[in-house]
Order: structure tokens, then sequence, then C-alpha cells
């Protein structure tokens, strides 16, 4: 068959009539069928245990161990808090804090959430002031000196802040801990006059093994823990006298806070440490003082074992129980 057979004739085409399609027979309607009810549940059979014997206890999985020395002792006293009070538009926030810190010694703030804690920490080195209509009462002194006669770069430089979120610069690892180390120089250093801090820095942060093999890495590309710890490696770079730390493993895996914590043993060694911490099991491990706030009051102040198994105050026992937080 050629191809134009097979073109149909348009005017034919259109008077063509299609056949009628057949009757389709018509089923009677089937008589709808009676509503079923819904078949009854099987209900489980009551079952009892009886026991022969009391039950064997679990063995507890054995806690962290304290980071503290046994023979830890208080080292000079570094900061003084006097009767110190913070308000923000003159509202209370914290109230008549007055407190000793010394070298050597880690300091927890712990309490409920809006009790003053991080407002107290920032105090410490004047981040406060930086908050429209923050004012402050009191006096704060940093080696008998009032941290207010103090420029706030060098205040700073001398009593460090790690804070909760890790905040590494968008650079190098390298850059991040000597951008510290530049800053007080009058005039940039160079790279290798600056590398043999950078690196003892980063030891002493206890993360130069992991990136000694490429410091010009960028820091954004490192683990949570690790940007954690490279930030403390830039705080305490410029050699400070007090490390703040604003509860500094509340973002990280248990792993990464176990590194934490013993890097603050470690640093309780050369410096006086004050941390802000929810989990009162880390402070129960890493600090020789506990001040617990409330309402902006410090309700209880002294060792960590007076203050977790001996509290004198009735909001402290509590609060270390778990009525409230």
């Amino acid at each position: 068959m050629y191809a134009d057979e097979m073109v149909l004739d348009r005017s034919n085409a259109s008077s063509a009539k299609t056949p009628a399609a057949p009757a389709t027979a018509v089923t009677p309607a089937m008589p709808a069928a009676p509503a079923m009810a819904p078949p009854e549940l099987p209900v489980p059979p009551v079952r009892t245990i009886v026991l022969d014997r009391a039950p064997t206890l679990v063995r507890p999985v054995p806690e962290r161990e304290a980071v503290r020395p046994l023979s830890a002792f208080a080292g000079p006293e570094r900061l003084s808090l006097r009767h110190v009070g913070v308000s923000y538009a003159g509202k209370d926030a914290v109230r008549s804090v007055s407190l000793s810190i010394h070298q050597g010694e880690v300091l927890a703030l712990i309490g409920p959430s809006g009790c003053g804690k991080t407002t107290l920490l920032r105090t410490l080195n004047r981040l406060t002031e930086l908050t429209a209509g923050a004012s402050r009462t009191g006096e704060i002194l940093l080696d008998g000196e009032d941290i207010h006669d103090l420029v706030d770069t060098t205040l700073r430089a001398r009593v460090a802040m790690v804070f909760q979120q890790p905040n590494p610069f968008p650079m190098s690892i390298f850059d991040n801990v000597a951008f510290a180390l530049r800053e007080q120089g009058r005039k940039r250093p160079a790279r290798r006059q600056l590398e043999p801090l950078v690196v003892d820095a980063l030891r002493r942060a206890g993360l130069y093994d992991e990136v000694r093999d490429d410091l010009d890495r960028p820091a954004l590309r490192l683990s949570g823990g690790q940007q954690q710890r490279l930030c403390i490696a830039r705080a305490i770079a410029p050699r400070p006298e007090v490390l703040l730390m604003d509860e500094p493993c509340s973002a990280l895996d248990p792993i990464s806070t176990g590194v934490i914590e013993e890097l603050i043993g470690e640093l309780r060694r050369d410096l006086a440490v004050v941390i802000v911490t929810h989990n009162l099991a880390q402070a129960h491990r890493v600090a020789d003082k506990v001040a617990f706030m409330y309402l902006g009051d410090l309700v209880e102040y002294g060792g960590v074992r007076d203050v977790f198994e001996d509290p004198r105050a009735q909001r402290t026992r509590e609060y270390v129980r778990g009525a409230f937080g």
C-alpha cells in the first residue's frame, strides 16, 4: 500500500456516519447489603509477673571524675567584686554581689535562666556596658586596680572570654590565634615571630596535634569541638590572668565536652577561670568554688562540696536537688 492511498478525503470523511454504539443491557439494582457490625477486638490476657527473688539492679555507669587535682590550693586573688550591681534601663539584673576570684581556682556560676549569671560574667571585662541602658554599681578590682581605670582592649586581653557558641573568625587557624597577638603590638609582627606563640596557645588548648599539619586551613572547616578549642586558644594567646567561659560546652557533644573540661583543669594552673553552666554535674566536676544566683541575688557562695552536699540556704538546697531550675 502506498502512502497516498492512506490519505482520506475530508469531504467524504465529514459526511460519513459513525455507527451507533450497541445498546447496553441494564442490570437491575441489587439490594443493599445489611450493615455489618465491626468485629470485636480480642482482649489481651492479663499477665501476672511473679518474682521468685529480688531484682538485680544494673550497676550504674561510672561518672566522669573531677578534673581538679586533690592538692589544689588557691593562688593570689585576681578579681575582687565588692557590692556589684547591674541594671538595664533601671531594672536590676544583679544586686550587691561580693566575692573573690583566685588564680588556680575555677568558680562556677550556677542558677536558673534569667538569674543574672551571664550578666555578672560579662561585667567582669566590661562587656555589659556595650548594651544600651546598662549601668553598674560597686567595684570590680583586677589585681587591686579598678577595671574602669583600664583601657577596655587592655582589660579584655587580661580578662579574656569564651562564648557559648564557637565564634572563630573567617580566616585560617593560624590567623585566628595570631589575631589577638597582632592587636597588642604597635607594629604588625611577622609570621615567623608569631609562630611560637601561636603553637604554644594551640598546645595549651589541646588542639595543636590535630591541626599541626595544616595551620592555614580555614577555621570554619573545623568541627564544633575543635572550633571551641580554637576560640580558647585565641583567648589565652595573650596570656590573660582570668578566663571567662559562658556555657562553653552547651553546644558540644559529650566527647568534646569531656575534652573541654579536662582543658579547664589544665588552664586553671596558670590563671583563674570563671564558668557559667546550667549543668550541675559539670559544675561539680570542674569547679573549686560555686556561686548560686537567684533572681539577681547571690544566694550562696562557697566550696563545691559545701554548696552541693551541705548548702546553708534552703533555696540552694532545693535547686541542687532539682526542685526547680
